[in-house]
């Protein structure tokens, strides 16, 4: 069957206009993120219920079991299952692989993250991936902000998961490319900082 499929034709060279908007913005926050990346035009989820785009998380640092993590976009499962319609997006994870990959990290669990990410408009979203993911890759522990709401409302939830700093990115910290800096423990004033600086900065508090 391995010739059949590869001479059939490939979903992306038939998107429509919105449905490649969609997709091109998922590679562009993908490539914010500084994640390594590869579009399978054969990859397929199983379910189709699934709409838009679908994901694998792949490593090979395990062997056989390659796959770590899976899923994508469900727009119209809710109104198929009686609801109204809601737009959706999940996955399936591998806990003990994760557990697997965080040991050979040398990284183990922790009480609450050293950082959480607030951030509020389309270009402050893609620097707040980008920095959460290079202070990841420094060995902080970072929580982005998740659905939406305002400053004030993402505020609370910042204060509420433990970290000891907020890092707050809006449209302005976009342009100017810097993130502000507010601890959440501790007294002191809100800085702002350049992303470069900033794993320095929450290392040494």
């Amino acid at each position: 069957m391995q010739d059949v499929i590869e001479t059939a034709p490939k979903l992306r060279d038939v998107l429509g206009d919105s449905s490649r908007a969609v997709f091109e913005a998922v590679q562009n926050g993908v490539r914010q993120a500084g994640i390594e990346y590869r579009v399978n035009p054969r990859l397929v989820r199983g379910l189709d219920y699934y709409n838009s785009t679908v994901y694998e998380w792949v490593t090979s640092r395990l062997g056989a079991q390659s796959a770590v993590c899976s899923g994508g976009r469900y727009d119209g499962l809710f109104a198929q299952l009686g609801g109204k319609p809601t737009p959706g997006c999940g996955f399936g994870i591998g806990v003990e692989r994760v557990l697997l990959l965080l040991q050979d990290d040398g990284r183990s669990a922790r009480d609450a993250p050293d950082a959480y990410v607030v951030h509020v408009g389309e270009r402050a979203t893609l620097l707040a991936l980008e920095v959460a993911e290079s202070l990841r890759d420094a060995g902080l522990a970072i929580t982005v902000h998740a659905g939406g709401g305002n400053f004030g409302a993402q505020m609370k939830r910042a204060d509420a998961s433990g970290a000891r700093f907020a890092l707050i990115v809006g449209e302005n910290e976009a342009d100017a490319r810097v993130v502000g800096v507010k601890p959440l423990r501790d007294a002191g004033e809100q800085i702002a900082l350049p992303p470069g600086e900033l794993a320095a900065r929450l290392a040494a508090h």
